[in-house]
């Protein structure tokens, strides 16, 4: 697909009281494009056909992940939360010893583009779709949602403790992008 081709995609505009112009694929494969209210139609297209090269590789990264990560059907799905709630508590119990964290709470969401989450009262929660996932990258999961528990940031310190309890967690965090 040429770059002309490319502006003829249908796209949506979202003007706002933003500076910047960007773009965002939904995970419904719709382009959207975030612009500021003041930009004009051809300076729009003009961006859209300036990140063509962004927008093919954006979409070649969804598809691969749709291929990878299909949406299950209704007993998929209900037999994911089953087997989410059935072993993400002994998990984050397991975890949470080693490294010397208590979380409040463990829950179960069909959170679609988070794993995992600590709230500010050290609340975890977790998305069903993990289970989608191989143990050592949940296991991933629950240790950096522990860790937040320790640090509510994403500093070199919190990535520390990560790695004193996890040395390979680099690793496991690339089996969450594939």
């Amino acid at each position: 697909m040429g770059d002309q081709a490319l502006t003829e995609v249908p796209y949506e505009v979202r003007r706002s009281d933003r500076r910047t112009m960007a773009l965002e694929l939904t995970r419904e494969g719709k382009l959207l494009v975030r612009v500021p209210r003041s930009v004009s139609e051809a300076a729009i297209r003009r961006f859209v056909a300036g990140h063509a090269d962004w927008i093919r590789s954006a979409r070649a990264r969804l598809a691969e992940q749709r291929s990878a990560h299909p949406e299950p059907d209704e007993s998929e799905r209900r037999e994911m939360i089953a087997r989410a709630k059935a072993v993400l508590p002994g998990k984050v119990t397991f975890w949470a010893e080693r490294m010397g964290v208590h979380p409040t709470r463990v829950t179960v969401t069909s959170a679609r583009t988070r794993f995992g989450s600590c709230s500010p009262k050290n609340a975890l929660s977790f998305s069903w779709r993990l289970m989608d996932y191989p143990e050592e990258a949940v296991d991933y999961v629950v240790v950096h949602e522990l860790a937040h528990i320790r640090f509510h940031d994403h500093s070199p310190a919190f990535y520390a403790f990560i790695a004193s309890v996890m040395p390979d967690h680099k690793r496991r965090r690339e089996m969450l992008r594939h």
